[in-house]
């Protein structure tokens, strides 16, 4: 006989190991399946907004919640990734790219989001050869270089600020009047003086060889549409990752978004979402794991229900 669990957590960051704790402490046989254990947190250099934590790392607060977790005996981990979700019966059979296929009562979407990408000439041809996503991952590469961050919200705020640590100049080129991050990363990006904003201009092309040479604008910038840089950090949004959701008749909204009420759950009867891939506004650290628990408890009540 396979071995069935209770509750099953796509996703093993933040918001997927808080509903794992809170899976554990209801004593219910939990497995967290995740290919990137501590999820996108761990690319953020420093947290300041988590209740209880002044200042840490991003890579600190993910090992502490999983930590917290696997204090509970019943929560397992797989580190791998999720390739395939059906129903069978009564239970939810979940594949991985190892060829390993797990079974449950329940079923927790937390599998986030990937970068958006801009979309423009050069970009796919020069990935990784100047143009990232992630400042912390790829930054320290150009130590007294001149950069590019694409992008004008608070996400794109922080990349700038932190890129600032090792460049020489950074711009970040935004399409609207005035970037909108939140107020303090506003005033640090005003004050910092190895960063200007350039507004209301968009990134039409990314240009070079062998890497990046530099950006096309949509309109002169200096007196030239013309921009040279050393790379491009792009900081557009993300798109949510609920493809697996979909195939299981869960509804998302137009952005992809898997829809949820207060408590986590979604349409389908056992199957519940939190953090980044669902339809909540304001999405953060702290409110994701509130919704990885809030579908732990819904989980739990589901289960009693069906006894």
């Amino acid at each position: 006989m396979d071995e069935i669990y209770d509750f099953a957590v796509i996703g093993a960051g933040g918001t997927g190991f808080a509903a794992a704790m809170y899976a554990g402490r209801f004593q219910l046989k939990t497995i967290v399946i995740g290919e990137t254990l501590g999820g996108t947190i761990i690319l953020t250099d420093v947290v300041e907004n988590y209740p209880g934590f002044k200042k840490l790392t991003g890579m600190e607060l993910a090992e502490k919640i999983q930590e917290h977790a696997m204090d509970y005996p019943s929560v397992k981990v797989e580190n791998d990734r999720v390739t395939d979700v059906k129903k069978e019966g009564e239970l939810f059979a979940i594949t991985t790219l190892e060829g390993k296929v797990f079974k449950s009562k329940t079923l927790l979407f937390a599998t986030g989001t990937e970068w958006k990408k801009l979309g423009v000439p050069g970009e796919k041809e020069l990935m990784n050869r100047g143009v990232h996503y992630c400042a912390l991952c790829d930054g320290p590469l150009y130590k007294d270089k001149t950069l590019v961050v694409v992008g004008g919200g608070d996400s794109a705020a922080k990349e700038a600020l932190l890129l600032t640590q090792w460049a020489k100049k950074v711009y970040m080129v935004y399409r609207g009047e005035k970037i909108r991050p939140e107020p303090i990363n506003y005033d640090r990006c005003i004050a910092n003086p190895k960063l200007e904003i350039i507004s209301t201009t968009k990134v039409v092309q990314i240009k070079g060889e062998k890497k990046v040479e530099g950006v096309v604008f949509d309109k002169p910038y200096n007196g030239s549409t013309e921009f040279p840089c050393d790379a491009v950090f792009v900081e557009i949004g993300h798109l949510p990752l609920s493809q697996l959701a979909v195939k299981l008749g869960v509804k998302v909204n137009k952005k992809g978004e898997i829809e949820i009420d207060r408590l986590a759950r979604t349409n389908a009867p056992g199957v519940f979402a939190a953090g980044d891939v669902v339809d909540t506004e304001f999405k953060q650290a702290i409110t994701g794991v509130a919704e990885g628990v809030l579908a732990a408890y819904s989980a739990n009540e589901f289960l009693k229900g069906k006894a």
